[in-house]
């Protein structure tokens, strides 16, 4: 079988220079050889990456109290589903089942749905997540999930959708696709934008000569399909990323697109498809707007560390509080610490939270700006009563 190296230049010499979005899919996505598909995506310590799922428990104890919440403003339903997509190993979902023991009536209720497309992923998942048997079940695909109440959940899910490379020269938009020089290693090539739906994306990018960007063509679509599967309840994105005004800011004139390996940032993502992640930054902007279009309402958008911290203050009193603290609390501490951390992960994730049907705030925003400022958005007028 030949490497995901050299499919990739056997499609480039049949069909001629790809698109970066096309060559992204296929680095983490390739059924054999991709980053993600293959299970070859290595997190936490000994990875090429940390995620908040990482650190511990203690943000799965802590999202397990956001989520019951969620449930009791939808009036404690007698079934509540959880529905989980981009589960890696199944660590977080275990970690809030594992949580939400504590409370037999939520617990009772609560159904967890994974949505895992890899095989090798969902063999992961069902190893780990075999103490709760008969709690969990899995489908293949959005489309394959049936429409549900309760909340969807996401971590660092979005920064992975496979983006379009555009560049300002010459008084226009170029894209950027992935070719083959000469030694056989892959160079970017400016070419013809590939699909008229990236036009509209241009009216918010910055047309300063020389300036390179990503445009997350699927989130939207992602989005409007999510939202047409949630009956009542919530959608809460964690991911890194930006408003739209931060993120095309004119100094930011090479986008957010990264490689990592081994915790350090790679310098050629085309280098060694499927051995290392790709990742841009997300457009909450964008992202939010989509949502509004499909129905869903703003509810809610803050950094981790104003998120975590709501929510830590009411369910740990004593932990951010000097004094005499067991071994276990201190564990929690450390953990907190770095979940909330300015320069860790605290300012980096932010959290977008999107409702139907249900009273809009939730407690991990009670330390938030409000969302339509804090994303440029314009706040719709509420409906006059006749």
């Amino acid at each position: 079988m030949p490497s995901l190296a050299q499919s990739i230049a056997e499609e480039i010499a049949r069909t001629g220079p790809m698109p970066f979005r096309r060559f992204m899919e296929r680095a983490l996505y390739d059924p054999a050889h991709g980053y993600y598909a293959s299970g070859r995506a290595a997190i936490g310590g000994e990875g090429d990456f940390m995620t908040s799922v990482s650190v511990g428990p203690l943000f799965g104890r802590l999202l397990a109290t956001q989520f019951e919440e969620i449930w009791e403003r939808l009036d404690r339903p007698t079934r509540f589903d959880l529905v989980e997509q981009g589960a890696n190993r199944g660590e977080f979902a275990h970690d809030v089942l594992s949580a939400a023991q504590s409370s037999p009536a939520f617990f009772a209720a609560l159904h967890y749905l994974i949505i895992e497309p890899f095989a090798v992923n969902r063999e992961r998942q069902e190893a780990r997540l075999e103490p709760f048997a008969g709690k969990v079940t899995w489908h293949d695909a959005l489309d394959a999930l049936p429409r549900f109440t309760g909340v969807h959940f996401s971590n660092e899910l979005v920064d992975a959708f496979p983006v379009h490379r555009v560049v300002y020269r010459n008084g226009k938009w170029w894209e950027q696709y992935v070719a083959q020089g000469a030694n056989g290693s892959f160079v970017w090539s400016d070419g013809p934008i590939s699909n008229p739906q990236l036009t509209p994306f241009f009216a918010h990018l910055p047309g300063i000569e020389g300036y390179q960007t990503e445009v997350n063509r699927e989130a939207p679509v992602w989005m409007a399909a999510l939202a047409a599967k949630l009956e009542r309840g919530y959608v809460l994105v964690a991911d890194y990323g930006f408003s739209r005004d931060d993120y095309y800011l004119p100094d930011r004139r090479e986008g957010t697109l990264a490689a990592y390996r081994q915790h350090r940032v790679c310098e050629n993502p085309l280098a060694d498809p499927g051995g290392q992640d790709l990742t841009a930054h997300v457009d909450f902007t964008t992202l939010a707007q989509a949502a509004q279009t499909a129905g869903l309402k703003l509810a809610g958008f803050t950094d981790q560390h104003h998120f975590l911290v709501a929510l830590g203050r009411s369910i740990f009193p004593d932990i951010t509080s000097p004094g005499q603290l067991t071994p276990e609390r201190q564990k929690q501490q450390r953990a907190f610490a770095t979940l909330m951390h300015p320069t860790l992960m605290g300012r980096g994730f932010q959290f977008l939270a999107l409702a139907k049907g249900v009273p809009a705030a939730l407690r991990g925003f009670e330390l938030a700006a409000e969302p339509h400022r804090s994303l440029g958005l314009e706040i719709s007028p509420a409906p006059v009563e006749n």
